[in-house]
């Protein structure tokens, strides 16, 4: 039957109020059953809890917890460079178990009570690496740690591999961001290491707070010494940095000029120095390396640090 425009239109009016409410009620309907998924694969994503509770009157300060066991790791696993001989590392069950064994010891830590700044630094750096090396050789072999950071669902490194400390668990995000970055130390970026060629290097030994500036010191004037994280072009006047010193810049400065000078005695030649420290040079951003910080020769022909009592 034909129908009038005037007709049409009067249609239209009637079904229109009809479509607009099943949206109405389909598009929240859909949110909330995405949301709902998301939720419960997240609360079925499992968690990985290293450490161990120990009973309060069991707990040390951090300046009483003994990092000789992830000292002897290092200097058995990681070259001069930084990088890690995972696979032999993960071919020794008993190099494994001591691992195991040193972050139980840092489970120990009784965060409450007093402590020097520089064993609560010392702690989280060496907290920090030694959860990062215990994830890796679970996935190993793996050609970078981002392999292992699903973005919305699933496991999650950095958000679902936890250490026990105390009363509580911690996460590579939460000893990074709500821990390290608040005792106010902007070189902890050059000695916190996760896993990536990009990173600073892996020192082969533990931080300790005797030993803790001059370490400091040293590992961050070797990471912008490697001209994969620093460069300096002197006709345009233009420092290229990690990005690392982008992702944490609040850490280093209030903005290009402030940073510059922060990060201008460590850097390899006086020309760069001195551009820096004026902050009136221009501020760039190098590529960001994941690679892994694989060693790919065995490192177990060096002679094996005593055990000390």
């Amino acid at each position: 039957m034909n129908q009038t425009p005037g007709e049409l239109t009067c249609d239209s009016q009637v079904r229109r109020p009809r479509a607009f409410r099943l949206l109405r009620v389909a598009v929240p309907c859909a949110v909330l059953f995405v949301v709902a998924c998301y939720l419960v694969l997240r609360w079925t994503t499992p968690e990985v809890v290293v450490g161990r509770t120990w009973p309060k009157d069991e707990r040390l300060s951090t300046d009483e917890i003994d990092h000789w066991q992830w000292d002897r790791l290092l200097s058995r696993y990681v070259d001069e460079h930084g990088n890690v001989a995972y696979a032999d590392w993960k071919n020794s069950a008993a190099d494994v178990r001591a691992l195991d064994d040193y972050l139980n010891t840092l489970s120990r830590a009784d965060l409450v009570r007093g402590a020097t700044r520089e064993s609560r630094l010392a702690f989280w750096i060496n907290a920090y690496n030694a959860l990062t090396v215990q994830g890796i050789l679970r996935e190993y072999p793996t050609a970078s740690i981002q392999n292992h950071a699903a973005r919305l669902v699933g496991y999650n490194i950095w958000r679902d591999l936890l250490l026990r400390v105390g009363d509580q668990s911690y996460s590579l995000g939460r000893m990074e961001h709500d821990v390290s970055r608040k005792l106010h130390e902007p070189r902890i970026h050059f000695a916190i290491v996760c896993a990536s060629r990009g990173c600073p290097r892996l020192l082969n030994e533990a931080y300790t707070a005797e030993n803790l500036e001059a370490q400091l010191q040293a590992n961050t004037r070797h990471f912008f010494a490697d001209p994969l994280k620093f460069d300096y072009d002197g006709q345009r006047r233009e420092l290229s940095v990690s990005p690392i010193v982008k992702w944490y810049a609040e850490d280093f400065g209030s903005g290009d000029a402030e940073i510059l000078k922060t990060i201008a005695q460590y850097l390899p030649d006086e020309a760069a120095r001195q551009a820096a420290s004026t902050g009136h040079a221009r501020l760039s951003y190098l590529d960001y390396d994941w690679s892994l910080n694989d060693h790919a020769d065995s490192l177990l022909d060096a002679p094996l640090p005593p055990v000390l009592e």
